[in-house]
């Protein structure tokens, strides 16, 4: 059920989440430089908003190490975990006083801010959970109707990587969506997909419309963010 902002709220319940790709935030260890970048365009769009970040290299690094540790995925997402909520605090300084004192680590205290704080920030949950999926369900908890995955990449059908034919989707279906993610989703930690099979399920049964764009330009993170024509992919029904 979405959340409506009533008069004596300071702040709109946030209409887009974005999901933060590790990658941006985190090449070994949190990265301030990219994460005043990205609150900067976060800021400048004049919206209220929630942010779940996720790990990056150096959560793929210390989930290794805690898989190679104990052989337990559970420990290894734990480890990742721990690394997205360091990410996480970097980009809520970042957006200063109006991301509050902490971040959040469960939905019921994210949605209680609602009003209190202009931006809702995270990082992962529990384990098992990529922070795509949070970021789904941190947009179900909230009410938003967007959903702003922010990577390095739109959607194609295949690697661009390795394929110099792969076609890149400007628009494309829920159900589109769910069949790329079964073709790589394993869920062990640290794993790269376009965004998880659990996640594409969620903004499916909730209709959240969301859009795919390249975080190294923050002009096109802020035209998603505002739902303006960018040069990603949007899926939507």
């Amino acid at each position: 059920m979405a959340i409506k902002s009533s008069p004596s709220q300071a702040y709109p319940a946030p209409h887009v989440v974005l999901s933060v790709g590790g990658s941006l935030l985190n090449d070994g260890a949190p990265n301030t430089q990219m994460a005043k970048a990205l609150a900067s365009a976060i800021m400048s769009a004049g919206i209220s908003a929630g942010a779940v970040c996720g790990g990056g290299k150096q959560a793929r690094a210390e989930a290794d190490k805690a898989r190679d540790k104990s052989g337990s995925e559970f420990d290894a997402d734990m480890a990742g975990i721990a690394i997205t909520h360091k990410n996480a605090d970097v980009l809520r300084k970042a957006l200063g006083a109006a991301a509050g004192k902490k971040i959040f680590t469960d939905f019921l205290s994210a949605r209680a801010a609602v009003g209190k704080q202009k931006f809702i920030v995270m990082g992962g949950t529990i384990p098992g959970i990529t922070t795509d999926a949070d970021s789904a369900l941190l947009a179900e908890a909230l009410g938003a109707k967007r959903l702003v995955n922010i990577s390095n990449t739109a959607i194609y059908d295949s690697d661009p990587r390795t394929n110099p034919n792969a076609k890149k989707f400007d628009t494309m279906s829920y159900a589109q969506l769910i069949s790329l993610a079964q073709l790589s989703d394993n869920r062990r930690a640290g794993t790269h997909f376009v965004f998880d099979l659990l996640a594409c399920s969620l903004i499916a049964r909730s209709n959240i419309e969301t859009h795919f764009v390249d975080g190294r330009d923050l002009a096109q993170v802020k035209a998603a963010m505002l739902g303006n024509k960018h040069n990603g992919t949007i899926v939507r029904n």
